[in-house]
């Protein structure tokens, strides 16, 4: 059996610019990129924290360094400039790639920049652990 999962996330990006008059997509910092391995082309989910809007999208490469976070085409009807995203890629993967799975997260600066890296875990505590 397949199981969907979390393979990376950037955590409170701030949204730099939108832009309706765009192909579409998101255009994503290659610094925050390489930091949790998602790919141009590739589909993402997004989550704006300041009104609750989820939508997927596809990623464009932006200039390294530029703190850039852009919502093109119909996407910019979604957020603002200033608001926070939870960008989230996800993959299938079977039990035994579980097993060692972390998926990479950064938590992003008020900037893009990368504030801090979390790890995080795909499998269960053992119930003495959660206090059961």
């Amino acid at each position: 059996m397949m199981r969907k999962v979390l393979l990376s996330k950037i955590h409170q990006a701030t949204v730099t610019h939108c832009d309706l008059d765009y192909v579409g997509s998101i255009t994503i910092d290659a610094d925050l990129l390489r930091a949790t391995g998602m790919r141009p082309s590739e589909c993402v989910l997004i989550a704006d924290i300041n009104n609750g809007n989820r939508f997927e999208t596809y990623i464009f490469e932006g200039e390294a360094g530029s703190g850039v976070i852009g919502l093109n085409g119909a996407a910019a009807r979604l957020a603002q400039v200033g608001d926070q995203l939870i960008i989230c890629s996800f993959g299938l993967m079977d039990e035994s790639e579980l097993d060692n799975h972390q998926p990479r997260v950064v938590v992003c600066d008020k900037h893009n920049g990368i504030q801090r890296r979390l790890t995080y875990t795909t499998t269960l505590s053992e119930p003495a652990e959660l206090g059961l």
